[in-house]
């Protein structure tokens, strides 16, 4: 098995590179004058995403290829206060050459939407704003020029007092999601309400690649699971999920993508920790190796970059681990 580590947003090691560079709403409407502060809003997401393309030469110099991009790339957008901007004309160029690199570099992206934006909601202007996030999500890896292998990552979200009438309302909403946002949509466990199992039935309801995310099944299973014993079970119809999907610009299979944090402490076990505990993922690698060609990872610790150099490092001693460069190995 051929594993890829990535990491997200931020980079601990490249200074003065913040995607997320942003204008609290409050400063914004200090602002006497609108098209000036719309105009500095702009200069802002330029500067955001040259930043983000640091990153991708950053990760280049470290043979990184997974990457996921800040979510707050174009700061308030979706904002009351800016109803009826359109930054797209003005970012086109900027969006176009992070695109083009990442491509040129065989880099996969992808977005994680903010929590807010949610399809199970029982609230209408919830989903309203829910549906917009996406559209903007989608709109800025098209203006990339990333195909559908380019992702945006969300939870099924809130059981709002029923479970089931909750995911009754994702499965309706999203069949009627137009197809350019439905096809980029991988749908992942959470930590608190939707367990692997009961978000593997959604996936294959919706036909919609799952995320695993091997920390948040730890602290959100079913009294009958047993955390490594039953995602064992699961994995090989996790990894149908992810059938026909195809990396950019290749007939070559997109490689399943899971994502992976430890817990902060004993008292905190939901919130992540700095690095990531290497023996708990190597149990799981094993157990999946023989079924799984190629794996990529996304890494959610505190440490960004930092951890994935670290566990490059203690996985690297194993005796059954081959490394292939400075963010992938064989298994």
């Amino acid at each position: 098995m051929i594993v890829r580590l990535g990491y997200v947003a931020m980079s601990m090691l490249v200074a003065n590179a913040s995607p997320s560079k942003t204008m609290t709403a409050t400063n914004f409407a200090k602002l006497e004058n609108r098209e000036a502060a719309i105009r500095k809003l702009e200069r802002t997401a330029v500067d955001n995403i040259n930043n983000t393309l640091r990153l991708l030469k950053h990760n280049r110099a470290y043979d990184i290829q997974l990457y996921r991009c800040s979510s707050k790339l174009i700061p308030l957008l979706g904002h009351e206060l800016l109803k009826g901007w359109d930054p797209m004309p003005v970012l086109q160029d900027a969006f176009a050459e992070l695109g083009q690199y990442a491509r040129l570099h065989n880099m996969r992206i992808s977005f994680h939407p903010d929590h807010f934006t949610v399809l199970s909601t029982p609230r209408e202007e919830v989903l309203r704003n829910s549906l917009l996030d996406l559209d903007r999500h989608v709109t800025m890896l098209e203006a990339m020029g990333l195909d559908e292998s380019a992702k945006c990552n969300i939870h099924i979200g809130g059981a709002y007092g029923n479970k089931e009438t909750a995911q009754a309302r994702f499965v309706e909403r999203f069949r009627n999601l137009p197809g350019r946002i439905s096809r980029r949509l991988t749908l992942e466990n959470d930590d608190k309400t939707f367990t692997a199992l009961e978000t593997l039935a959604v996936c294959e309801i919706v036909k919609a690649p799952m995320v695993l995310d091997i920390h948040h099944h730890q602290v959100n299973h079913s009294e009958e699971e047993t955390p490594e014993e039953d995602i064992k079970a699961l994995w090989p119809r996790i990894l149908s999920t992810w059938e026909g999907q195809k990396e950019q610009d290749s007939d070559h299979p997109l490689p399943p993508k899971i994502h992976v944090s430890s817990p902060k402490n004993d008292k905190d076990v939901r919130s992540h920790a700095d690095f990531i505990d290497a023996p708990v993922l190597m149990r799981f690698l094993r157990s999946i190796a023989s079924v799984t060609p190629r794996l990529d990872i996304m890494i959610e610790a505190k440490k960004k970059d930092e951890a994935l150099i670290q566990l490059m490092k203690d996985v690297e001693v194993e005796a059954d681990v081959n490394v292939l460069g400075q963010a992938s190995f064989e298994l």
